[in-house]
């Protein structure tokens, strides 16, 4: 992930800011809900790197049997390729059946939909969208919308329009990057219902749209700790197994674990690094850090000689 890249960070300030007023107004609302047990998934962007062979991989194993191997390790993946176009029905129902039945694949909105069109005129493509992905079956997890650095908080009505039209079974979260959503400007003129800001987040929290929680250097704004929906849906960037990245993780335990006492129903994390060389690593990490302190009962990753072939079985 090129956003928020930055070369040196040991100076940066990776603390995670206390949780934002909408995600506090949210756990009010939810005080008499009753409560689900957390279920939490770690992954990544993509399972087709040949890099981890012998890691995620056994060595020798061919391209078209590396989601088994990856849905063995790893509990979700981000569907980053159905943003440059859609797959045939009978593909995404074979990545399906390639998986086990907890397994979950976030598919990324069409290129088209949300940088191109910008939201304008993308119902026929939505629609498409939707129905080729609705063929993940059970497996399809929350998809998300990114949207472009430049759609800032003036297009706050394309947006509110556009989800109001998203089928109310269909789960989604969006990523927004304009600064302008976040920091203290933002945040000071939440005493207004009609603030578009104020009035975008209300409306996902209305139609149970969810947000994304990117944690990168470089853009420490979008690390905007708020939720509309009791799932986090949470894009962690890592540097390459940099001694703080270690830290971060420890401190996102512990921020899930206060937010699961309040309500928080899902997790949904992923790990992106550079060129995803150490991805995997960290990945594995990040599991065990869970399972310790949320409980999370995942699976641990061996990444010795790919998951020990000899072990591992196929589905």
């Amino acid at each position: 992930m090129e956003f928020g890249k930055v070369q040196y960070i040991d100076n940066i300030d990776f603390t995670l800011p206390p949780d934002d007023p909408v995600t506090l107004r949210m756990w009010e609302r939810r005080s008499g809900a009753s409560k689900q047990p957390l279920r939490v998934r770690v992954g990544g962007t993509e399972w087709g790197r040949t890099s981890w062979l012998g890691r995620v991989y056994p060595k020798g194993t061919k391209s078209t049997n590396f989601l088994p191997f990856y849905a063995k390790q790893f509990s979700t993946v981000e569907g980053n390729t159905l943003y440059y176009g859609l797959q045939p029905p009978a593909t995404i129902e074979r990545w399906a059946s390639m998986t086990g039945d907890d397994f979950r694949f976030c598919p990324k909105f069409l290129e088209t939909i949300s940088h191109k069109q910008q939201l304008v005129d993308a119902a026929a493509d939505t629609g498409a969208f939707i129905e080729s992905v609705r063929h993940f079956g059970p497996r399809l997890g929350p998809a998300f919308l990114q949207l472009s650095e430049g759609f800032g908080p003036d297009r706050a009505p394309v947006l509110m329009n556009y989800v109001r039209g998203l089928p109310r079974d269909f789960r989604a979260h969006v990523e927004l990057r304009h600064p302008a959503w976040f920091g203290s400007a933002a945040a000071d003129r939440f005493g207004s219902s009609e603030e578009p800001v104020t009035a975008t987040f209300e409306l996902f929290r209305e139609l149970g749209i969810g947000t994304v929680i990117t944690d990168v250097a470089g853009r420490r704004d979008v690390l905007h700790m708020r939720l509309t929906a009791p799932v986090a849906f949470i894009r962690f960037v890592s540097n390459g197994l940099h001694r703080l990245d270690y830290s971060r993780v420890d401190a996102w335990a512990e921020r899930l674990a206060a937010w699961a006492v309040k309500g928080l129903e899902e997790v949904y994390f992923f790990v992106h690094s550079p060129q995803e060389q150490t991805s995997p690593e960290m990945m594995a990490y990040v599991i065990g850090k869970f399972n310790e302190r949320l409980g999370a009962g995942l699976p641990v990753p061996n990444l010795a000689n790919g998951g020990q072939a000899e072990t591992l079985s196929l589905f």
